[in-house]
């Protein structure tokens, strides 16, 4: 396991602010075109009710799982247009795998996102989890107001300068 580009700069600064303090999006020109993948992981935390009605496929607005999984995939491909900064990627793949856990009380989500470019798909990955977790939240509210997202992160990335990164196995 390598550690976090941050633990290994000394000289850490913010690289989306300008010597003035203003917000800029990064110069990645002189960066090599590389293979870069990246995979995220998070949870949504629901009622024993809930787990079952989604499992024997009684929700009223359809088939959760398969519509966020969807939802998941196209918010990766609308990362640049959410968050500001952070450039538009061609993307090559977008994962995104859900599991009901009726046992631990959530749906596990999982999205791998790979592009050949410039600057790593962290974003992508990780707002394919959020965009999926959200669509879980609003096609199960009607039933289940006390769930909860959670646990939203990076667990791993690969290609670029800093290589591979595993944050979590």
């Amino acid at each position: 396991m390598k550690p976090s580009t941050a633990d290994n700069n000394s000289d850490l600064h913010l690289t989306h602010l300008d010597e003035q303090g203003r917000a800029k999006m990064v110069d990645v020109g002189d960066k090599d075109i590389t293979s870069r993948e990246a995979v995220a992981r998070g949870h949504v935390s629901i009622q024993p009710e809930t787990a079952r009605l989604i499992k024997e496929g009684l929700m009223k607005k359809g088939d959760v799982l398969t519509i966020a999984q969807l939802a998941g995939i196209m918010g990766a491909k609308k990362t640049s247009e959410l968050i500001p900064l952070c450039h538009p990627l061609p993307l090559d793949r977008v994962d995104v795998d859900l599991e009901l856990d009726e046992a631990a009380g959530r749906i596990n989500i999982s999205a791998t996102a790979k592009t050949t470019a410039r600057t790593g798909v962290e974003m992508e990955a990780l707002t394919a989890v959020s965009v999926a977790a959200l669509t879980l939240y609003d096609m199960c509210k009607s039933v289940d107001r006390g769930m909860r997202i959670e646990a939203i992160r990076l667990v791993q990335k690969r290609g670029g300068r800093s290589g591979e990164i595993i944050l979590e196995a």
